[in-house]
């Protein structure tokens, strides 16, 4: 383009040149930066440290422990039908002849995590008992579905200094609850809304890593879907625990 030799106006297509054009040092900053942030952001998920809220604004995270059991596929139905995805905390013991359903779990969007092997208190273990209870998990998964989880919940939600440094040394990330439905004292129809209420109250205050079981009928077939459309009414995003806390090693 050219202009006409008037005052002003090589200065204005200067200024506006300067002003709307990216140079590229600063596409490399910005490219640099996001880079940073990112990192920084995995950064702050750690290994080995109990973790009880997510750390991305405006997100829940509904989980499961114990299953996969005989009402999990009606379960993946239900999240199916609310666009939701789920964290499930599988139990070894409950594996055998259900690893077509960790598949489907996978393909389907939600995340798996371990709560170990047979379900023990670990804080009453030795070291090489602990990791016998990650360790032959970890064999499972990697047969059923191909990858080991990072993530992982203590049984009865049991974790001192101790097991929470081996699980670091593991490379687990940890996760605790702020919203614990009891679900698993009030499966009858009679008492479910006992944890509805208590659901309710702890999303109240802040709450936001949603502790639930597959296990149990209730659960399922009442529960879960009052959570999710709570969630919803309350302009919130059901998801995984990894997507709530913003990090993506779900899996190695």
């Amino acid at each position: 383009m050219v202009f006409p030799n008037l005052p002003g106006v090589a200065s204005l297509f200067t200024l506006i040149t300067a002003t709307l054009i990216p140079s590229a040092q600063s596409l490399a900053t910005a490219a640099k930066t996001n880079v940073t942030d990112r990192q920084a952001q995995l950064v702050q998920i750690p290994y080995g440290v109990n973790i009880h809220h997510c750390y991305v604004p405006g997100t829940v995270a509904i989980t499961f422990d114990d299953g996969p059991y005989i009402y999990t596929e009606e379960l993946l139905g239900i999240l199916a039908q609310y666009g939701a995805k789920a964290t499930f905390f599988v139990n070894g013991h409950n594996l055998g002849g259900n690893e077509w359903l960790l598949r489907r779990m996978v393909n389907e969007g939600h995340q798996l995590a371990s709560h170990t092997w047979g379900h023990p208190d670990l804080t009453i273990l030795s070291y090489d008992q602990i990791v016998d209870q990650m360790t032959r998990l970890e064999s499972a998964f990697a047969a059923a579905v191909g990858v080991v989880p990072t993530y992982m919940r203590p049984p009865y939600l049991a974790a001192n200094d101790y097991v929470l440094s081996v699980m670091g040394e593991l490379g687990y990330h940890v996760i605790g609850v702020s919203v614990d439905t009891k679900d698993y004292e009030n499966d009858h129809p009679d008492l479910i809304g006992r944890s509805v209420a208590k659901y309710n109250s702890e999303l109240d205050q802040g709450g936001t890593i949603v502790l639930a079981h597959d296990i149990h009928e209730q659960t399922v077939r009442t529960l879960t879907r009052i959570m999710l459309e709570e969630v919803y009414e309350r302009g919130l995003h059901p998801t995984t625990v990894g997507e709530c806390l913003g990090e993506d090693g779900w899996y190695r």
